[in-house]
């Protein structure tokens, strides 16, 4: 291996250092802790090191924010995978994104800006486009009709989105409920969903 593949390696190997610890701090601690400094801290380098990768906690968030939405496209896309009649593929997939949620729930924070002030979350939402066009394909699919639009694709995912997103919201930044009224929620805005474009 040559040089510069061995320093890329261990540039790549920093970044990946620092968003780890970042995230861990932020799972201890919440996101008012998280900071340039107490990062360097953590993983014994010095500021301006982690500085010369992130030019503030701003592109730091982004980054992470990013990454969530390539792990939850991830899910989604396995979900999918696992059936074959879409109406379950499309049942799996909301399924996974409120798991996800809850098992990445400070990954979620960042690429959603749930109780997250930190206008680098635009930065990772604009890496959006993989997640709706894995629901619209399953969506175009189960209306059966070659002449749907775009925007009646669109509807339907933005009418399941909502409601998913939104109760994800309201459990992460106060608790819902109970896990058995929100499950109830979740597949009667699922299945309500479903039965509007199959019918």
């Amino acid at each position: 291996m040559g040089s510069k593949d061995r320093i890329q390696r261990l540039k790549e190997h920093t970044r990946s250092n620092i968003l780890q610890a970042a995230l861990k701090i932020v799972k201890h601690n919440g996101w008012h802790a998280l900071n340039m400094r107490r990062i360097a801290e953590d993983i014994d380098y010095t500021a301006p090191v982690i500085y010369e990768y992130f030019n503030g906690k701003d592109a730091l968030v982004g980054e992470l924010s990013a990454n969530g939405f390539r792990k939850l496209a991830g899910a989604i896309g396995k979900a999918k995978n696992g059936h074959i009649a879409p109406v379950k593929q499309l049942e799996a997939m909301w399924l996974a994104y409120w798991n996800f949620a809850f098992t990445e729930k400070e990954l979620y924070q960042a690429m959603f800006g749930v109780e997250v002030s930190c206008s680098a979350m635009k930065e990772g939402f604009a890496k959006t486009e993989q997640i709706p066009a894995l629901f619209n394909k399953v969506i175009r699919e189960l209306i059966g009709d070659s002449n749907a639009t775009e925007d009646m694709i669109s509807t339907k995912y933005f009418t399941l989105w909502s409601v998913v997103h939104g109760l994800i919201a309201i459990n992460l930044i106060n608790k819902g409920k109970s896990e058995e009224i929100n499950q109830m929620v979740l597949h009667e805005a699922i299945n309500n969903t479903i039965a509007t474009i199959t019918h």
